[in-house]
Order: structure tokens, then sequence, then C-alpha cells
């Protein structure tokens, strides 16, 4: 049904476009019957007003515009109808055609009339004399250090291996850990000014992912970070760096159930619209006392993206477009098991997330891999249009930029060993390393040349200076002559004087963590979780057959038999019962899959501040309530009566709920399918032991089975099968030192309320040998011999625990660290075996080249290892001015 859904309206859209198509074409005949050729001119802002009497119109209806109050004046535009007649339009009521034909209206083609849209917007707000916030972000003698734990190599993942690794967890906790400190970046400086798109290159591994999570302020709190990093003269301390900046990351994570267009516009509706809003009210005043008449178009665009609130807005339209996604718009994003759009629309998509939003400073890490060099320069050309017209702060990391992409950045910054060799214009990069002894070969692109010539490697093929002998330059050498260069010089005099704190510069930043209030947080988390749940229709239809199929099972095994009011078919109904309870937990375990699979997104919209835990958690909790209730309800029609329960509902949905939300938890800590999978696999083991009918809660007399078996739990399978023919088995004692698993189980309570409902009922009060009812006396054979009020506290509990589960649920998600490989900082280690870079720092003057020679070098200052061992290593005699830190390149030998 979803893609017949998405086909029609495809077909509309396109019926649609041909309509006003062919009614442009029909109104461009003069009276005469001749066709008027101007209509045809792109670059004509006049189109719809080729006549006095469409002049009049306009200026008619722009002057009832002008007599509306400011607060319905920013929302009423002047819209095209279906015959290019303007009407007054409410542009927080847009429909979706009413969106796709004005943007298709403005943007025939993506390269020329996005820039002849930008400039009229920058054009409009000039005129008007507003001024566009705009940032500028400093970093000064910046320096990130990261602890590596010192290891044996990466282990195969063996039980024997996995063993190890607890009690060397433990070790580590006691302090006998060995580590080594490494330096990702070092003493780095510069200046990201707004309106200029900067290039950041380097070889892989030179610290640009972190330098560009330095600046956005992303860093993992476990790296030790030094230095000054301001926006407009702020610190990071003094406002909310995650709001201001925006960081792409180079990896694709989104929702697989989600369409583009979903995806784009729920991105925009947490982003919000910044400084939009004001932008147009200060703009539409000036404009009304300044008598300027704005263009139609820009004017009725400008106000639909400075709407708040709504669920799609013209943004995401114009987004969708610039970046080439239109006609993959209705289609679901996909992963690997669902159907979806291309690798390079979801790098696309990735972009467009970020930049849909209002953000002024983009840190964009390798935006264009996976993408061919025609999109790549699609991409990258839009954004620098944005930059150069909005004022917008932008650096950008690429691996290998083709030449014409290269052209299109103003500044570039050259990284290498975690340094910045070369900060400043791009048309002055050639020139510095002539004067350095280097020269781009012909044929070779200038992005590729400058990230060769730092590597010992390549450097000797660019050398030109052919009368002098070739001599390595190093990365310190290269910084060391760009710090003497004219623009080194300017660099370091520019930080020297810092910004002055002034207010333009303080309203530029963003103070506040979210764009939207709580409630309004809450209902849109809670539209994209029905959503997803109606994506995920088929899994809970399954789920929900496959409950009735067990319930069915269970039926049969009590179909056409009469069983006695006695102690011995009592067991059979509590055996029946704790099934029963089995069945539920069972159908509460794929929540667990469900949650861990949204988790990598949860984390990433977390961090770009879209919305706290509590508003992800909370919708995900109560919108699963309904088919708890329908579940547990069809599961007690089918087996209360055909087995011969006294009726009961509410122990069975308790127990469901609570059962949800104890695998949302075990998700939340374990954080990956396979950690998760263990963990819930193990918590249905833990809970049938604890349940109170395999193994009872305290002591009691064993009653008289019709078999001699003792009951032994080998695996999750079992426990299902065993505990049908339980009522057969020796009931063994629980532990009293392990009575808190009992009453920390909600199987527990499942089974306490399911056995007194049961066995208190007025057919089980046949009074037997010592005043005791045969129901009483069961339930005291199993140790739950509780009085009736504790059916109703059970009751309780289960709901109890259910609200504390949820509780712990959304304390996990607010508090602790993702450990997925994506967008994460994984635990350095160093391999004792291979050990690369051992001294981080090194200061080298000059090098000469001469012999290779062995030297033998002891590691037992560094590292204390417990066995001594000897290094060998080729080095090369060093003649230096002067040496501070020698870096050691160690190969250690078995």
């Amino acid at each position: 049904m979803e893609s017949v859904r998405i086909q029609l309206s495809n077909i509309g859209r396109s019926v649609s476009t041909e309509e006003v198509q062919t009614l442009r074409t029909l109104t461009s005949f003069d009276d005469d019957g001749d066709y008027d050729d101007d209509d045809d001119d792109d670059d004509d802002d006049d189109d719809y007003y080729c006549n006095d009497d469409d002049d009049d119109e306009y200026e008619s209806q722009w002057a009832a515009v002008e007599r509306l109050p400011l607060f319905e004046r920013i929302t009423t535009a002047l819209f095209d109808d279906k015959v290019g007649r303007k009407r007054l339009v409410n542009v927080t009521k847009l429909g979706p055609d009413e969106r796709h034909c004005f943007i298709d209206k403005l943007i025939k083609h993506v390269q020329n009339d996005n820039l002849s849209l930008l400039e009229k917007l920058r054009h409009r707000i000039d005129r008007a004399g507003v001024q566009l916030p705009s940032v500028e972000v400093r970093y000064k003698n910046l320096s990130v250090q990261a602890e590596c734990q010192v290891v044996h190599g990466k282990p195969l993942p063996t039980l024997w291996n996995a063993t190890k690794g607890v009690f060397s967890g433990i070790s580590n906790l006691l302090g006998s850990k060995q580590e080594a400190k490494i330096s990702i970046l070092k003493d780095v400086n510069g200046i990201i000014k707004p309106g200029r798109m900067t290039l950041l290159l380097g070889p892989p591994g030179c610290g640009k992912t972190t330098f560009l999570r330095a600046l956005a302020g992303k860093l993992s709190q476990t790296l030790e970070v030094s230095g000054e990093i301001t926006y407009n003269g702020y610190g990071l301390d003094e406002f909310n760096p995650w709001k201001t900046s925006t960081y792409v990351s180079q990896y694709d994570l989104h929702t697989p159930e989600m369409t583009v267009r979903e995806t784009l516009a729920f991105s925009a509706r947490f982003q919000g619209v910044g400084s939009r809003a004001e932008i147009i009210k200060e703009v539409s005043q000036r404009e009304k006392q300044a008598g300027i008449v704005p263009d139609p178009d820009v004017d009725a665009y400008m106000k639909a993206i400075s709407v708040e609130g709504t669920e799609s807005t013209l943004q995401t339209d114009y987004i969708l477009k610039i970046l080439g996604l239109d006609n993959c718009a209705d289609t679901m994003v996909g992963d690997a098991i669902r159907r979806g759009i291309s690798g390079g629309e979801k790098k696309r998509l990735t972009t467009g997330e970020m930049i849909v939003g209002p953000t002024k400073v983009l840190f964009m890490d390798e935006i264009s891999n996976g993408l061919d060099s025609s999109t790549s320069f699609q991409v990258v050309s839009c954004v620098q249009h944005l930059v150069h017209h909005t004022d917008a702060t932008a650096l950008i990391s690429l691996l290998q930029p083709a030449p014409e992409i290269f052209d299109l950045f103003d500044d570039v910054i050259l990284m290498a060993e975690g340094k910045v060799v070369y900060h400043g214009p791009r048309t002055y990069i050639h020139k510095f390393f002539k004067n350095c002894g280097f020269r781009c070969l012909e044929r070779k692109g200038i992005a590729d040349f400058i990230q060769e010539v730092i590597s010992r490697k390549d450097q000797a093929q660019y050398w030109y200076h052919k009368e002098q002998p070739y001599r390595y330059v190093s990365v310190n050498q290269f910084i060391q002559k760009f710090k003497e260069c004219k623009i080194g010089l300017s660099l370091e005099k520019e930080l020297s004087d810092p910004l002055e704190k002034t207010q333009s510069r303080r309203d530029s930043l963003s103070f506040k963590r979210y764009s939207l209030s709580k409630w309004e947080l809450f209902k849109a988390c809670s539209r994209r979780e029905f959503l997803l749940m109606k994506r995920n229709s088929f899994l809970y239809v399954f789920k929900t057959l496959q409950l009735l199929m067990g319930a069915s099972m269970t039926m049969t095994v009590f179909l056409r038999t009469r069983m006695a009011v006695d102690i011995i078919h009592a067991n059979y109904y509590l055996g029946a019962l704790f099934f029963t309870l089995m069945l539920i937990i069972v159908d509460a375990f794929p929540e667990l899959s469900l949650t861990v699979s949204r988790l990598e997104v949860f984390y990433k919209q977390r961090e770009l501040c879209f919305y706290p835990a509590w508003a992800y958690a909370i919708p995900a909790a109560i919108l699963k309530i309904p088919l708890s209730f329908l579940e547990s309800f069809l599961l007690i029609s089918l087996t209360y009566y055909t087995i011969g329960y006294s009726p009961e509902f509410l122990v069975s949905f308790g127990l469901h709920v609570a059962g949800m939300s104890m695998f949302r938890l075990i998700s939340s800590v374990s954080q990956t399918i396979v950690a998760s999978t263990t963990a819930g696999t193990l918590a249905l083991v833990i809970m049938s032991s604890f349940g109170g009918f395999i193994v009872t809660q305290r002591n009691v007399i064993s009653c008289s089975p019709p078999f001699d078996l003792k009951f032994i739990c080998l695996d999750k399978c079992q426990v299902l099968f065993f505990t049908i023919f339980a009522p057969y088995m020796v009931a063994a004692s629980m532990p009293s030192w392990l009575n808190w698993g009992f009453w920390l189980n909600p199987v527990s309570y499942g089974e306490i309320g399911m056995a007194l409902n049961e066995l208190l009922a007025p057919r089980w009060e046949k009074v037997k040998s010592g005043n005791t009812s045969a129901g009483q006396e069961t339930l005291e054979s199993r140790g739950l011999n509780f009085d009736s009020s504790f059916y109703w506290l059970s009751v309780a509990a289960l709901f109890g625990l259910t609200a504390l589960l949820n509780v712990i649920f959304m304390l996990a998600l607010t508090f602790l660290k993702r450990k997925f490989i994506f967008n994460c900082w994984p635990e350095l280690l160093f391999k004792r075996e291979n050990i690369y870079k051992f001294c981080a720092n090194q200061y080298i003057d000059e090098v000469q080249l001469q012999e290779s020679l062995v030297l033998w070098f002891l590691s037992k200052d560094t590292i204390n290892y417990k066995d001594k061992k000897i290094a060998e290593m080729k080095a090369y005699t060093m003649k230096a001015k002067s040496v501070l830190k020698l870096t050691v390149f160690l190969d250690l030998k078995q």
C-alpha cells in the first residue's frame, strides 16, 4: 500500500506540473494569436507581469499585504495560481503540491537558478540595510592527546581470549595497565572566517576528523584537550557550540524506514529557523518604511522558510532540489535489509540533513566520498553559494578533490602529522611551496601536489632546483617556513589581537540547547515513533500471530480434558500459567533488536541537539501500550476459557509492558546487537529460573509427582520445553541469599498474581486435612502462599517496575557513551609487537640521510614490561642543529 501511495503521489505531481506548464503556454499567446517569445527568457524577473494591468494588480495586492499587522504580514505572501495569477496565501498552510510547483518555478537549472535565487536574497537584505549574522572561528595552540593502552595484539574472538580480556580489564582497574600517550593534534593555530570556503586537506590519519570535531566542540571527554577555541571571541563554555555549529560526519546514519523527504523535514523541524524569523521581520519593516516593493517570489520564499513548528517547510523542498534528491524524495532510505536509495544519495542526504537548518558554522568531514565528480562538484558548489551569499562559515574536509572542486574554495588548510603546515589563501599555496623549492608538475592537480609534497616517498619528484642537491624537507621545516612567510606573519598578528565581544557577535551564537519547546519536542518524536511503528507493521503482525500460535498449542494440551480439584491437577494449572507468562515475555523480546537498530541514529541526533533522551524514551514506551494490551487480550481470550482458568487480564498486560521496558533497557546498555541478544537471552533464563515455578521461592515440602526427575535447565530452548512438564518434577528450593532475584523479577510478580487469582478462586476452596484448602496447599508447596491482597500488590509491582525500567532506560540514553564504530572514539591501542611513533613529538631542523645501521633500544623507561624486550630498529645517521625529542620507530622482535 505504501508503494502504491507513493506512485500515485508522483503521478499527481507530474500531472499537476504538466497542467501548469500547459496553462502557462496557453496564456503566453497575445490577443492576436501570436506567441510572445519573451516568456521563454529565464533571466527575466517579470515573466508574469508582461502588461500594465498585471503590474497594477500586483501593486494593489502588495498594498493589501502592507496594511496587515506585522505578525500577519510576515506569514502572508503572493503565490502564483495555476494560470499564473498572483493570489494571497498563508505560507504556513502551503500544501506539498504548492511547495513542489513553487520550487520548480524558482529553480529549473540547479547551478544557475540556485545562484540567482541566493543573489536576489542577498540583494534584498543588503538593500534593506540588514546585516546577516556571521561567526568567526579561531583556534590557538590547540592540542589533543590520547591515553593508549599497550596490548599484545588484537586477539581472536574466542571464549578463552574473552576470559583473558575480563581479567585484563580487572587488572587495568587495579592500576596495573600499560599505557602510552600519543598526540593527535599539536599546537595548531588559525582563523576560519565567515563568507569564505575553507578546504581541509591531509593524508589519512593526520588528525582531520579530530580537528573538525574539536572545533565543533564534539570531542570525547576521554581526550586531553588544551589550547583555545573561540566563536566571535566567546569560548566554548560561554555558549552552546553544539547548536551554533554543525558537524557533518563522513558516516551516513539515517533511519531506514523513513523517506528522504521525511528525514529532511524531521531535521528541519528540530533545527528550527534560527535568525530567519528576525531577519524577515526587520527586512519587512525597513522596506515598508522605505517604500520598497520586493520581488514576490523572493518574498514568498523568505517568508516560507522562516515559519517555525510545521512538519514540512519550503526549505525541505529547496534542499531536495539543489542536491538532486527530488527524484527519490518519497523513497525510503533503506539499509542492508530494506531496499532504498543508493550510497551516493545517502551521502547527499547526510549533507542535506545538516544544511537544511539555519546553522551558520559548518564542519563537513569527507562529504564527497562515494560521489562521482559531477555530483561532488554540484554539492560543493551549492555549499559555496550558500557560504558566499549568507556569510556562513565552512570548513570542509575532502580526500582527493578534482581541480574544478579545488577552485571552488577560498582558503586551504594542509595538515600532516597532527600539525597545520599551511593555512591561507588557495591562490598563494602554489607560490609558498615554490619558495620552498617544489613545483607542481604539468597535468598534476594542485590538491594532489600539496598532499604528496609533504610525503617522504613522493617529495623528490617535485624538487625543481636541479642545480642544488635534493634534501628531504620535513613537516616541521615546512611549518617553520610558513611562519616566516607573509601569510603566516599576518595570521600570527591577527591571532594576537582578540575579537571584541560585541552584542551583534553574541547574537550570532546560540545559547539554547533545543529549538523547540518541550511539548513540541514530545509531539514531533511521538509522530516519528508512530510512523516507524506503521512502517514496521509487518513485524508486529507477525509477532502477534506467533503469540497466537503459542496460545493455540497451549490450548490443544488441555483440549477435552477434565481435571479434578486436587493438588496434582493444580500443578498442571500452574505449569500452564507459567508457560503463558513465558510466552508473554518471549513475545516482548523483538523490542530489543528494534531499539538497538535505532540507537545509532538516536545518538547522532542527540549530539546534534535535536531532542533530549526523554523525548525519545517516553513516546517509545507510551505508543507500545496499545500493542501490549491487544496481544495480552488475544492470548488470554484463547487460553483462559479453553483451559478453564479464572478470568484475569491485568497481570498479563502488566507483564508484557514490563518485559518490553526491560528489553529496551538491556539494548540501551549493551548498544550492539550481539551484546544485546546475549544479554537478553541470559535475562530470559534468569527470569524463568527465578520466577518461582521452576525453582520455588523458599524451602517447602516437595509434592509427590508421578515421576521422580531432577529439573536441570540446559539452554533457553529447554526453558520453554520443561515449563509445561514442570508439574512432574521435584520442586527444588531457592537459597535464601538469592531471594533478591525473586523479588526483582517481573515474572515472579506475574506468577504470584496469576497463581493467587486461580488457586484462591471459590472452586479451589475445597477443604483438605489441616483446615487448608487444595488451592492453599498447592500455593504452599510452590512457596507462593501469600495473602489475597498480594494479587493487587503484584499488579502494582508490575506497573511500578515498568515505570522504573523506563526511567532507567531514559537515564541510560542520557548519560551512557555510545560504543559504535561510527562517529565514536574507540579505545586507542598500541600493539606491543608493532609500535609506531613511540615518542610522539620530533623537532629536527636538518636531516642528512647517509647510511643505514642497526641500533638497539631498550624500552623499559617508557613502558613497564615484565620481560625486557630488545628492539631492533633501522635508523639513519642524523645531523641536526637541535634535537628536543626524537620519534623512535620500533619493530619489537619476539
